[in-house]
C-alpha cells in the first residue's frame, strides 16, 4: 500500500536526517523507481522534504533528524494526511498508522490533520463510468473540508439544468476516477458528481461538522442506496469465460459470478428494466445466451428486429 510506505519513507529520513533512494529501496524493499517516486510524492505535496544535489547528496528532512513528527508545521501535517488519509479508507494498516501518527502531533495541530485524513476516501469498485482527469476542483474542495468552510457551488443536475447552491463540504470520494462531494444542505445530506460542479468559492463562513459523520460509513450507505435503485431487475446470462471480465470491467457490481453450465460461466446482470439490461447485452450479439427473464430476452429481440429494419436494406444493396 503506497500510503504506508510514504508513512515509512518519512520515518526513515526522521532517524537518518538524509537518506539516497538507493537507501530507502533497499531499507523498505521496493524498486530504486519507486523510491524515487515516492520521495519526490512527499516533496510535491509540501512535506518538508528536499533533494541535495552533489557526491554525497540525497534527500534531506529539513530541520535535521527526530524521532517524531512534532516538528512539522500544521500545513505539512495536513499535507501529509491528504496523502496517506484515502489509503486508509480501504487498508487497516495505513488506519492504524495514521492513529499512531496523530498521536505523535502536536495538540494544535491535531483537529485538522485528522479533518485532512478523513476528506477522502477511494471506493475501487466500479459504476461502469470513467472520468479519467481527476479535476483541479477537487485539491480546492478538499481544503474547504480541512477547513470546515462552506462553499456556494453552481452545480449541473442530470436534466435538471443549473442551480446555485451554498453547502457544508463534509468529504470526497473518489470512485473509478469519478469524484463525488459529499455535503449538508438546508434539505439534508447530497452527494453532488464533482465534474458537475461549474463553479465552487469558498465562502469564508465555518461550519460545525456533525459529530456522528464518519466518510466511509456515509460513502457505504450512499452505495447501498444507489445499488438498490440500480438493481431493480436481474437477468442469468450465459457467456465464454475468456470474455467475462470484460463484462465485469463495464459493469461492476451489477455483474456477478453465479457459477458454471458446461464450459460456459453463468453470471447475473443487474439494472432497473429490462431494456437496460438488453442495451448492456445486446453489442454481445450471439455470443452470450439470456436465460431469463423473458422480458430481457423480448427487449433484445425487439432491438435486434430494429437494426434489422433500419439496416438489412443495406446488405441487400452490397450484394
Amino acid at each position: 500500500m503506497r500510503a504506508d510506505r510514504l508513512v515509512a519513507v518519512l520515518l526513515l529520513m526522521q532517524a537518518r536526517g538524509r537518506v539516497t533512494a538507493k537507501e530507502v529501496a533497499d531499507e523498505l524493499q521496493i524498486s530504486l523507481a519507486t523510491a524515487r517516486r515516492d520521495l519526490e510524492a512527499l516533496s510535491t505535496a509540501g512535506i518538508p522534504v528536499y533533494p541535495q544535489p552533489g557526491r554525497h547528496g540525497g534527500w534531506q528532512l529539513v530541520g535535521g533528524a527526530r524521532t517524531d513528527l512534532s516538528g512539522l508545521t500544521a500545513t505539512e501535517a495536513q499535507a501529509l494526511f491528504l496523502l496517506v488519509g484515502p489509503a486508509a479508507s480501504i487498508a487497516p494498516d495505513a488506519k492504524a498508522a495514521l492513529r499512531k501518527l496523530v498521536r505523535a502531533l502536536p495538540d494544535t495541530f491535531r483537529e485538522h490533520a485528522q479533518a485532512a485524513a478523513e476528506a477522502v476516501v477511494i471506493d475501487p469498485a466500479r459504476w461502469g463510468e470513467h472520468v479519467k482527469e481527476r479535476p483541479e476542483l477537487v485539491r480546492r474542495l478538499q481544503g474547504t473540508v480541512v477547513r470546515r468552510e462552506r462553499v456556494r457551488l453552481v452545480y449541473s443536475g442530470r436534466g435538471r439544468g443549473t442551480s446555485e447552491r451554498v453547502v457544508e463540504p463534509l468529504g470526497l470520494v473518489d470512485k473509478d476516477d469519478v469524484w463525488y462531494l459529499i455535503a449538508g444542505t438546508p434539505n439534508g445530506r447530497r452527494t453532488f458528481r464533482v465534474d458537475r460542479i461549474e463553479e465552487a468559492t469558498a465562502t469564508g463562513d465555518l461550519f460545525e461538522r456533525p459529530d456522528d459523520f464518519e466518510l466511509s460509513s456515509a460513502w457505504a450507505e450512499i452505495v447501498e442506496r444507489m445499488e438498490e435503485r440500480r438493481s431493480g431487475l436481474t437477468a442469468t446470462v450465459l457467456m465464454d469465460e475468456r470474455n467475462v471480465r470484460v463484462m465485469q470491467d463495464r459493469l461492476g457490481r451489477n455483474c456477478e459470478l453465479d457459477g458454471t453450465v458446461g464450459d460456459r460461466v453463468r453470471i447475473r446482470v443487474t439494472a432497473p428494466t429490462p431494456l437496460m439490461i438488453a442495451q448492456h447485452l445486446a453489442g454481445w450479439g450471439g455470443s452470450i445466451e439470456v436465460l431469463d427473464p423473458p422480458s430481457v430476452q423480448a427487449e433484445l429481440a425487439r432491438l435486434g428486429q430494429e437494426l434489422i429494419d433500419r439496416y438489412g436494406s443495406m446488405d441487400r444493396l452490397g450484394e
